[in-house]
């Protein structure tokens, strides 16, 4: 397996590839407040039974189970162990446990995929030819088409929920369907519960086929139930870090995607976007700097309403 990593304005993105296929999409943004795997000073500030709040590089995190020794006002180290997220209803709060120490910033994508090829932020573009676009186009409309049939995901505030479409034989459908669902969870990272929807099989026999199937394809670790006779699963996995589903849906994503089409421009750049994007990008002078920086020439910036993601061109 290879790696592939490019540094941007503002964020940082891998691919990890087996031969010409994605296997792994990565996205790190520069702005993460509580990256996972960071140890840093904390103290806690308040208590409710098992749970409480710490105080971590300038931002509250939900402390469960709060250690009874730590006590109230009390500074000490802590690690974040799970990244916070939105799940469209609620903000949750990102995660932290005490930590032995030393205090140390969170790993980077050059640290977790030891090996990859760093990408150079001028010439082709790399990223793109290996498939990041396509991963993202993934991610944003929810569709992932598979041998015979697509998967359609929809996010909820409750769970995942991954429905399977297509004609054809139903056998053959639910079971293309299930290496494409294991394939998609490693490729996105998605954590949580995940329920998936797989037509209705002839009986218990083609189930178990279909279970299988999956089971042996899921990264580990996970817990899956049995598919129902009405087609469902659910999927639990480890939620620590925001999914590529999840990252897409954050406000700045798509400015951040238009700094990295723009980055490898030469000199002057326009970049129209919806009025939101543009008004992100104003709000980031050091990223325009940054892109400046790179091209060698100043960014315009142009809101157009029914822009759709936007796009960028030489002045």
């Amino acid at each position: 397996m290879t790696a592939l990593i490019e540094a941007t304005p503002g964020a940082v993105r891998a691919l990890q590839l087996a031969g010409d296929v994605v296997v792994a999409a990565h996205f790190a943004r520069a702005d993460e407040a509580l990256p996972l795997g960071l140890v840093a000073p904390a103290r806690l500030i308040a208590r409710d039974g098992r749970r409480a709040t710490a105080a971590i590089a300038g931002v509250d995190a939900l402390v469960e189970p709060a250690p009874a020794e730590w006590r109230q006002g009390e500074t000490r180290l802590a690690q974040v162990v799970r990244e916070a997220w939105s799940d469209g209803v609620r903000d949750k709060q990102a995660r932290v446990a005490l930590h032995d120490g030393p205090a140390r910033p969170a790993p980077g994508l050059i640290d977790r995929l030891p090996g990859a090829r760093l990408v150079p932020a001028h010439g082709p573009d790399l990223l793109a030819a290996a498939g990041w676009d396509a991963v993202v186009d993934e991610a944003l409309t929810g569709q992932i088409d598979f041998p015979g049939g697509r998967l359609l995901m929809s996010p909820t505030p409750a769970m995942l929920v991954i429905d399977v479409d297509g004609p054809g034989d139903t056998q053959a459908l639910a079971e293309n369907a299930a290496q494409a669902v294991a394939a998609a969870v490693r490729r996105l990272g998605l954590g949580g519960p995940i329920v998936v929807d797989f037509p209705t099989l002839g009986g218990r026999a083609a189930r178990a086929a279909v279970d299988a199937i999956l089971a042996g394809a899921l990264p580990a670790p996970f817990e899956k139930t049995a598919i129902n006779g009405f087609g469902l699963v659910q999927i639990i996995r480890p939620r620590t870090r925001r999914s590529l589903l999840d990252e897409v849906r954050r406000p700045g994503f798509a400015g951040l995607e238009l700094l990295r089409q723009a980055m490898r421009m030469i000199g002057p750049v326009a970049i129209e976007a919806a009025p939101a994007v543009i008004d992100w990008l104003q709000a980031h002078p050091a990223l325009l700097a940054e892109l400046a920086r790179l091209t060698g020439g100043a960014v315009q910036l142009t809101p157009r309403a029914g822009a759709g993601r936007g796009h960028v061109q030489p002045q």
